[in-house]
Parts: structure tokens; sequence; C-alpha cells
């Protein structure tokens, strides 16, 4: 490569008109519609016989930590296996190649373990309903009131991004407007959580998981053979395509135009640990498990999985691209003066799924929107009821009442949801807005945890001050920079190749802003007794330790030994 940007891969084509895809020409069947019913059917009763265990508010929000590991730990990884991550990550194959991957095996995997071994004990032992009550019990009471605000905007987005990712498959497969697809489809979510709550959300989404796997690998496989394997794509996309760190030692030099310190700072660090250590979306599913032990090992024992995802989501993407480029009956949609990305995975289902599999196709997307918009609505229930509403609204209303808001903030939410889906228009691709709105939440709360939980003298006004800092510089950075064509609304003091490399430096930005703003205020305001943070502070509270119990029962050993898998799969795709 020489000192411009990686080669644009993409190739002159028809544009498609409007903002939405043309409905293609697969045609579904009687055992296609059959398969779709029976999940319906399957999610609704779920949610139905869920309904006779949920008596109070706890039961419905939190699921009264009652839940054994093999769900929790498949819940929590495919409470981050939605609509998003399945649409966006193929997207985000075919847009920025192998280096995806970085989103797993560098932005995932270190933190699930970080989270297991060293944060869980905290957030479990300190009997927290949720995190921003943590925030509460470490910090104080406006801590706690604006991560809860925060969150709640954030799971909002999030939802919504699952919303148009599905509206997307039924518009292009289905042939049903795009308003009529997401009102099915939130329908759905909204009738199983309403009933069954978080319980209800985290079964499902153990049923989602396999739904996933059974639905989707066989597309990688059908793609990826379709396109000569791997050495066949290889042959037919630029070489930054397939390596995932090969070029990153020059930002010009691949897809993704991001460097080596981007790459860990902003993705490996920031935004990773930011993410899986105090998102409550996924940090909640480890809180519902019925021991200390199982809270622990919820994300370490999800790490196994989630490092081959991959190889389902990310290569299906690819071939896209170099199918795109044999021109062999295939082609990624035009969306403006670039591909659709986002449509990757809608597209190559329909060129390669036989009608029955074509069905179970359909039912592993519908399920990962159910997985992704039910995470998000059960969180935000949770924040909601507990954290905003009976903290500054109705403080001592019966707990009857909390569990009616409960159920009433789900309809609320969906309906939000909805309007946050045609903001997800404005993008090819849903990985770039979803970054977008963790570097703006994940990446200063994760500092202002990562001082609360393991320095004892940082102080309620400094972790408040931190993180309106940092939310601001995150705003600043976003106007102040440009990147195909997005942020810059304050001027345009630099541009960066990609839109996901843009999201990289916000998120370092926002990051330093509030860990530097925490410290300061924090060495000049006084800091809580220490007797006041035994359960909340490393150094003052008690890790358990299991002993007797096997090594692949331990966090520790357990998280080494994931460790090694993942360094393994970095080198194998160097």
């Amino acid at each position: 490569m020489g000192a411009t940007r990686a080669a644009d891969p993409r190739l002159h084509c028809r544009a498609l008109p409007g903002n939405y895809p043309e409905r293609s020409d697969v045609t579904l069947h009687f055992v296609d519609y059959f398969i779709l019913a029976i999940y319906f059917a399957f999610v609704l009763g779920i949610g139905w016989v869920l309904k006779k265990r949920v008596t109070s508010s706890s039961d419905f929000l939190t699921s009264s930590r009652s839940v054994p590991l093999w769900i929790t730990s498949l819940a929590f990884v495919a409470t981050n296996l939605g609509a998003q991550e399945l649409v966006g990550m193929c997207a985000s194959g075919a847009k920025y190649g192998i280096m995806t991957s970085h989103f797993y095996w560098v932005g995932a995997i270190p933190a699930m373990l970080f989270v297991g071994v060293f944060m869980m004990p905290f957030y479990y032992g300190s009997k927290a309903r949720s995190v921003p009550e943590y925030l509460k019990l470490r910090f104080d009471e406006k801590t706690r009131g604006f991560n809860a605000i925060a969150f709640a905007v954030m799971t909002i987005f999030s939802s919504g991004i699952s919303m148009y990712a599905l509206g997307l498959l039924f518009q292009l497969v289905l042939g049903w407007s795009f308003f009529s697809s997401i009102l099915l489809s939130a329908a759905i979510v909204l009738i199983y959580t309403f009933l069954g709550g978080l319980t209800s959300a985290i079964y499902n989404e153990v049923l989602q998981f396999f739904l996933i796997m059974l639905g989707f690998a066989p597309l990688a496989y059908f793609a990826v053979a379709r396109a000569g394997g791997w050495e066949g794509m290889a042959s037919r996309l630029p070489e930054a395509w397939t390596h995932s760190w090969k070029y990153a030692g020059d930002a010009a030099a691949n897809p993704m135009g991001i460097e080596v310190f981007g790459i860990f700072a902003g993705l490996g660090f920031v935004l990773s640990f930011g993410y899986w250590c105090t998102n409550y979306l996924v940090v909640q599913r480890a809180m519902a498990a019925d021991s200390m032990a199982a809270a622990r090992l919820t994300p370490i024992v999800g790490a196994f999985p989630k490092m081959f995802i991959p190889f389902i989501v990310i290569l299906p993407g690819l071939a896209a691209l170099a199918l795109t480029k044999m021109g062999d009956g295939y082609s990624l949609p035009i969306k403006g003066d670039s591909y659709d990305y986002d449509q990757a995975i809608t597209t190559l289902m329909a060129q390669f799924y036989p009608s029955g599999m074509l069905g179970v196709g359909l039912t592993a997307l519908m399920a990962s929107f159910m997985s992704g918009m039910a995470g998000n609505v059960t969180a935000f229930n949770t924040v909601w009821t507990y954290d905003i509403y009976q903290s500054y609204i109705r403080k001592k209303a019966p707990d009857s009442h909390y569990l009616w808001m409960g159920r009433m903030t789900t309809i609320f939410g969906t309906l939000l949801s909805i309007g946050a889906a045609y903001l997800a228009t404005l993008y090819n691709n849903l990985m770039d807005l979803l970054q977008l709105v963790f570097s703006f939440v994940n990446a200063p709360l994760f500092a202002t945890f990562l001082l609360g939980m393991f320095w004892k003298r940082s102080t309620g006004h400094g972790a408040f001050t931190g993180l309106v800092a940092g939310t601001g510089a995150a705003a600043l950075t976003h106007g102040l920079t440009m990147a195909e064509g997005k942020g810059g609304w304050l001027g345009n003091l630099h541009e960066f190749p990609s839109v996901m490399a843009q999201n990289f430096w916000i998120a370092i930005m926002a990051w330093s802003a509030c860990f530097v703003t925490t410290i300061a205020i924090s060495l000049i305001t006084r800091p809580r007794p220490q007797q006041e943070l035994q359960g909340l502070v490393y150094g003052v509270t008690k890790i358990p330790h299991e002993g007797g119990v096997p090594w692949y029962m331990r966090p520790a050993p357990l998280s080494v030994a994931a460790g090694i898998v993942c360094i393994l799969l970095n080198l194998i795709f160097w």
C-alpha cells in the first residue's frame, strides 16, 4: 500500500432508488412461514409460562438472582448478539475486512475476562440492583442520576438500531413496508417482555443463541465456498482486507483507517472495557446469576463461544465483497456514493438460502433482533424504574406499583425505540452508529468505574464532574472532526479516513478527560471513610476464593485458558 488510504473495493454498479432496499426476487414458501410461526409461538409461550413466576418488582426487573450459570453465560453472549451485531459486523466485514475481528479478540475477550475476575465481586457483592445504583453506593446520588439518564438514552438507541436492521430484512425479503416491519417485530418483543420480564428475556436469549448459530453458520459456509474459500477471497480483495494486524502500523494502509495505538487504546481499552465492564445491559445478565461464583464465571465462560463468532458473522461480509468483484450474479447494493454494507447479510441469505433454509435464516435474524431489543428494553426498565422513577419521582410507593411501572416502561421504551430506528437510516453501517453512541456513554463511564473500584481516594464530586467532562469531550471531538461526512458540526479541525477511526478517537478523548478530571477534583474534595467502602472498592473488600474447586471452575485459571486461545487466533490471522 502507498501513502494513501487502502484501495476502495467498490465496483461501479447501478444505484437503487430511495433509502431502503428493493424487494428481492426470493419467494417464501409455506415451510418458511411455518418456521417463523413456530418461533413466534415459542417465544410468546416462554413469556406466558414465566409470567406465573413474576410476583414482585424484583422478579420482573432482576430475576431475583436465581438463574443458573449455563443460562447466564449464554445470555451474556446472546445479549450482544443482536441484529446490530449480526448485520453490523457482517457489514463491517465487507467495509473493513478481517480487521473487524478486533471487535472480538481485542475489543471483547480481555474485558470479559477482566469483569469476571476483578469487577463482578463488587457488582454482585454490593447487592446493587443496577450499575447506576452501584455508582450511588460508591459515590453519590448525582453521579447515579447522570449515568442513569445517559444509559437510558443509549439503550433506546441500541434498541432502535435492532429495529432498523429487522425492518431492512423484512422489506428486502418479504416486501413489507419499513414501518410495518418494525411495528410487528416490536409487538412480539413487547408481549413476551411485558409478561415475563428479565427472566423471560434471558431464557429467550439462550434459545436465540442456538438459533443464530444454526441459522448463520451455513450462510458463512455457502458464501465463502462460492467465493473460492479463504484463498479465493484473498485473491479478489486488497491484501489489507485479509490481515488483522499486518497493515495496522499505518492508518493510511488499512481499510479501517486506524493505527495500532487507536486499536488498543480506543477499541481494546476504552470502548471494550467501557462496554463489557460498565454497560448494565450485559452486566445485568451476570447479576441475575444464582451465586457469586456463577456471577464471576458468567462472562468468563461466555468468552469461549464469543471468540469464535467472527467466523459466522464477519466472513460472510468478506465473501459478499469478493462475490461482488467476481460479477457472478451477486452484488452489494449501493447507498449514496458507497455500498449499503448493512444489506450484506440479507442479500446473501436471499442469494444462497433455498426454501426451508431461508425460513431458518429469517428466524435466526428475527432471533437476533429479539435478543438485542429485549436486552435493551429490560435494562431500560430496571434503570428507569429503580434509578430514575423510584429515586426522583415516587420514592416510597408499594412494590406492586414498581412492578406496574416496570411493565409500563416496557411499552414506553418500545415506542421510543421505534423513533430511534429512523435515525439509524442515516448510516450505511450500523456498527459505526453503535460505536459512536458507546463512545459518548461507556467510554467516560469506564474511567469512573476504574477509579471508583480501584482507588479509595476518588470522590463523588470527582466522579460526577469527570463524567460531565468526558461526555463534553466526546461531543467536542465529534463536533470538531469529520469522517465520511459525519461530525464537524462545530468546525473541521481534522478529517478521519473512516467513521470507525473517528469513533475510536472520540472514545479516547472522552475517557482521558473523565479520568484526569476525576483525579483532579477528587484530590481537592473529601473522600468517604474507608469503612463505608467495604464491598465497593478493591483493597477494603474481601475477594472470594474458591478453595477445593477444580481449576476449570475458578475464574483466574479459566481466564488464562481463554486468553491463550484468543492470542492464538490473533496470530493465525495476523
